[in-house]
């Protein structure tokens, strides 16, 4: 394994304002840091292409957890992200917008070499509640559209429906629609209104109530799950929408999606991955860009997914070398 501390970028949002007792980011750098590795923060909005390099300011940060003391930062330096950089965690969360799809773009540009994780085009290439869309067998109903006329005939067939924007996140503007469907077609014209993309709608699972799976995958293993259970008079589970996080196996039906997930996985390059399972069964999401749930995880479970993810990288750079 890679001996030498790495110099580990991390492109993510303002590192102030994590929320240290759940992030797994923050999680990632505790661990990263504790093997010796410097650390350097910079925003996505911060990269700049020039004379065919990829330059950014990044601050070098300690960390710590230690609620409203949680890092300390140096004076921003001016990195090349391929020659200084042995890895880049691009870790900032959604939307999954253009200037999210542009830094993808940028970074693929010096992924042969740097590591980056995860991959920067299959990232792009792999939005949650599309790629999800490869795996319909395991999927509940499932609808993408714009239209009023459409999404009224998925509701007449399956009584009760959830509409989503097809790249929101962390259980923002999800909407439970009853049979009589009286606010949908007010729902329809306002996603229209707001987002230039169609939305998703899949049928409402009732087993949602027992709760949503997160289950997290570290290149194609299957690391650990919790389960999210809705806050009273949510159907969202989102830890971030008020869900609660609990102890949780997996089923035979899940480890049979995460089986048949692995190789893809492994393929694209998507080393730290969560996915979404309802009742045991229902594959709903695969979220690639910045997935969450490992502080959790290891609470419940006594492990290091962290640990886990950064014994994947030092692996990945290993091959590497020994491919050159």
């Amino acid at each position: 394994m890679t001996l030498t501390p790495l110099k580990i970028a991390v492109q993510m949002d303002p590192i102030e304002t994590v929320n240290i007792a759940g992030d797994s980011t923050f999680a990632l750098m505790l661990a990263a840091q504790k093997r010796g590795a410097t650390l350097y923060h910079y925003l996505a909005s911060n990269l700049t292409w020039d004379g065919g390099k990829l330059y950014t300011y990044g601050t070098p940060v300690t960390v710590r957890r230690e609620v409203g003391n949680h890092f300390t930062s140096g004076k921003p330096v001016l990195l090349d992200l391929a020659a200084d950089i042995d890895v880049i965690l691009m870790r900032q969360d959604p939307p999954f917008d253009l200037g999210y799809i542009t830094a993808t773009h940028l970074l693929e540009r010096i992924s042969h070499q740097t590591l980056i994780v995860n991959d920067p085009a299959s990232v792009r290439n792999a939005p949650e509640k599309l790629f999800v869309l490869d795996f319909a067998r395991f999927m509940p109903p499932t609808m993408i559209t714009r239209s009023l006329g459409a999404t009224r005939k998925f509701l007449a067939e399956h009584g009760e429906i959830v509409v989503k924007p097809l790249h929101g996140n962390a259980g923002s503007a999800v909407f439970h629609i009853t049979a009589d469907g009286k606010n949908l077609p007010a729902l329809v014209e306002l996603f229209g209104q707001v987002w230039p993309e169609p939305f998703m709608v899949q049928a409402f699972l009732r087993e949602v109530s027992d709760g949503d799976k997160r289950i997290v995958l570290v290149d194609g293993e299957i690391a650990g799950a919790i389960n999210r259970i809705p806050g009273k008079g949510e159907i969202r589970s989102n830890l971030a929408a008020g869900g609660s996080a609990h102890a949780s196996g997996l089923t035979a039906e899940e480890r049979e999606i995460c089986a048949a997930l692995k190789p893809e996985l492994k393929r694209r390059g998507l080393l730290f991955v969560g996915i979404d399972v309802i009742g045991g069964k229902w594959l709903t999401e695969i979220n690639v860009t910045s997935p969450t749930g490992i502080v959790a995880i290891e609470a419940f479970d006594g492990i290091s997914i962290a640990d886990m993810i950064l014994d994947a990288i030092e692996k990945k750079l290993d091959q590497r070398t020994e491919n050159k």
